[in-house]
């Protein structure tokens, strides 16, 4: 039996360990905190529970990867249908994305004919996501798989081909409403929490399917986002795996061009015929026994931004009317980022795991670019907590432009930012959400230089979100069973 051993419990290396171990593998993940999910994990503080730094629970629509992957699994996800996916928000513009779109129709009416070619153009790529196409192809057993698929869907692949090497504004701009100032703000805000780039870069097939997900609905988890990882947890374990928690890993011994054990700050050595890292390519390059060369690690498009990230434990009246449980907050104008533009989610009402009585869990992230926060740390404390309360302010400011009054209304208050990151999740440097996504070509596959080491999670593509990383871990697990013993 084929020992793997999976280096992180976040969504990826959790979603192909549960697959391998279905499969009989003898599978052991190697965790370094003392519960699942990474950045998609839920963590209790102070009587809450709030969710790290995933918040939206999409993908698990009918067919979707995580409806799938449930199947697969036996899983029953403990989750409720959402009426809307979240609120936007950019000045006196007020949209509740939802399946129908209607309010965002309503007040841009001119896009409707844009909105019908992404709809179209977004259902041929979701259900090729099933198909596991072998992109980017890692040698000539993927070539001949890719060709073989491509060649059975010739027909659905020809519409998408001009879109292939366009960027969203190009694309928008067939349509006549890249000129649309409001419109592009709103398609670049989706973008960036989505493909990590906006519009003038992101590639446009990647926005197609970015675009989709309010459409497709979102569903919220009891006990929080959390709750997915702690599902897959419980199936890998049902199946005969293991999972160690409080194992740091520190090094990887290799004989040859193969791994053959993993080493952890405990000083435990586990064998292993197959590893799967659920980490940036930069932090397994950081490990004990790796010595990639530059390009290896720098191959595909690189990450760009961290996140700077406020829980709050406020008084549920400070919700009063509340309609959704995510709200996307954008300035009127400037750049994207570096609290600019905010995204709130709100622990529901009913969930009684969340908060005390009569108080909500309550994640705002905002995007922030890491190299100032560890230049901050390198001064010294003061300088790195005066930057943390210039960001807090920044995003307080924000949150009580939509909330009034709710700066009186929180009884807890903490932060997260790069340096957070990276001390909790391993991710070198903090950056999260994965690489933005501006060319199919510049992508990575799970592949490594070491023939049994293989990726995954949001470096690997396709990318970012609970669906991105599912099917790129399923892709990961596949190359696992058809590795050459």
């Amino acid at each position: 039996m084929n020992r793997v051993v999976v280096i992180g419990a976040g969504i990826g290396g959790l979603t192909t360990a549960a697959l391998l171990a279905k499969k009989g593998y003898r599978v052991t993940v190697l965790e370094s905190q003392s519960y699942p999910g990474g950045c998609a994990a839920t963590f209790e503080r102070q009587g809450y529970r709030f969710d790290a730094g995933a918040t939206v629970g999409c993908g698990f629509h009918r067919k979707g990867p995580l409806d799938v992957l449930a199947d697969e699994l036996g899983i029953s996800w403990p989750m409720l249908n959402c009426p809307a996916a979240w609120e936007y928000i950019h000045g006196h513009r007020h949209i509740h994305l939802s399946h129908s779109r209607s309010e965002l129709l309503r007040q841009f009416p001119d896009s409707e004919p844009f909105w019908q070619a992404q709809e179209r153009y977004a259902a041929f790529l979701w259900s090729v996501s099933s198909y596991i196409l072998p992109w980017p192809p890692g040698g000539f057993h993927d070539l001949s798989d890719l060709f073989g698929k491509i060649v059975h869907h010739v027909p659905s692949f020809y519409p998408l081909i001009p879109l292939v090497n366009k960027t969203a504004l190009q694309w928008l701009a067939g349509y006549g409403l890249d000129r649309q100032e409001d419109f592009v703000r709103f398609i670049d805000a989706q973008l960036l929490i989505s493909v990590q780039t906006t519009a003038a870069r992101a590639n446009a097939l990647n926005a197609a399917i970015a675009l989709d997900l309010p459409s497709r609905g979102t569903h919220r988890l009891t006990g929080g986002i959390g709750s997915v990882a702690s599902s897959l947890a419980a199936s890998l374990v049902d199946n005969g795996g293991t999972i160690c928690y409080g194992e740091h890993v520190r090094g990887i011994e290799t004989a040859g061009k193969s791994v053959v054990s993993v080493t952890t700050a405990t000083g435990r050595s586990y064998g292993a015929d197959v590893v799967v890292a659920n980490l940036t390519p930069a932090s397994l390059a950081g490990l004990d026994g790796i010595s990639f060369r530059k390009r290896d690690i720098q191959k595909g498009s690189t990450p760009e931004w961290g996140a700077f990230v406020l829980y709050l434990g406020v008084e549920e009246s400070a919700f009063d009317g509340m309609q959704v449980s995510h709200v996307q907050i954008v300035g009127e104008t400037g750049e994207l980022g570096e609290g600019n533009s905010i995204f709130v989610s709100v622990s529901p009402s009913d969930d009684s795991l969340r908060a005390p009585e009569g108080f909500r869990a309550v994640t705002v992230s905002a995007h922030t670019r890491p190299e100032r926060w560890f230049a901050a740390r390198s001064e010294g404390k003061d300088a790195y907590e005066r930057l943390k309360s210039e960001y807090t302010h920044t995003v307080m400011r924000m949150l009580a432009r939509h909330f009034p009054g709710i700066e009186e209304r929180i009884h807890t208050t903490f932060s997260a930012t790069p340096v957070t990151w990276e001390r909790y999740t391993g991710r070198m440097k903090g950056y999260v959400g994965g690489y933005p996504q501006t060319s199919l070509f510049a992508v990575r596959g799970p592949g490594t230089p070491l023939r049994n080491l293989f990726l995954v999670g949001d470096s690997v593509f396709p990318g970012q979100s609970l669906p991105g990383v599912v099917t790129g871990a399923r892709r990961a697990a596949e190359r696992v069973m058809n590795r050459e013993p």
